[in-house]
């Protein structure tokens, strides 16, 4: 519904959004914190305790970080960022859930929020107007883009997800052998 109404509000401003477009650059310190008012928004949208909204926030503005850093940095790919980034989110949020009793998916979404592949998204909505509006007159370039926008944003939410189960059930798993 976002990425709709973002070409919506576009076409009705007479805009449109390309398919694929350059990444700009972002410094460490302005991407944190902005990944720590996302995670903070989305936690006060959803009704989260305000006494709570430190936990996912500091969580993911560290996990922001890491992604930063393996992409940035290490010179991974965007899905092996986010991978380690969840990685170090679920690590973190599975013994802090379990000790206060907060669910582990809220907390954990929350704290992860910021890594969602939006911007593939809305580039793949814009592309795939364009082939609407373009029809057989449509460029092989655009078609190209859209699935390689669609593809990377499907590989980064399924890294996100083995990211974020993986390390939950492996704790869970030891948690309950030692404790037999």
């Amino acid at each position: 519904m976002i990425c709709a109404g973002l070409l919506l509000g576009l076409a009705v401003g007479g805009v449109a959004l390309p398919a694929s477009g350059e990444i700009t650059a972002v410094s460490l310190l302005y991407d944190v914190i902005a990944a720590g008012v996302a995670v903070a928004a989305y936690g006060t949208f959803f009704s989260m305790p305000w006494r709570m909204l430190p936990i996912p926030t500091l969580i993911g503005m560290l996990a922001h970080a890491a992604r930063w850093l393996v992409v940035a940095a290490a010179g991974f790919g965007i899905e092996i960022g986010a991978f380690v980034a969840c990685l170090i989110v679920s690590v973190m949020v599975t013994p802090i859930a379990e000790r206060l009793r907060l669910p582990f998916a809220g907390i954990a979404f929350a704290s992860v929020v910021s890594l969602i592949p939006g911007v593939f998204l809305f580039w793949m909505g814009g592309g795939l107007l364009t082939l609407i509006a373009s029809g057989a007159k449509a460029p092989t370039a655009v078609l190209q883009d859209v699935i390689v926008d669609g593809s990377t944003a499907f590989v980064v939410v399924l890294s996100m997800a083995f990211g974020l189960i993986i390390p939950k059930l492996c704790m869970d798993h030891f948690r309950h052998t030692h404790a037999r």
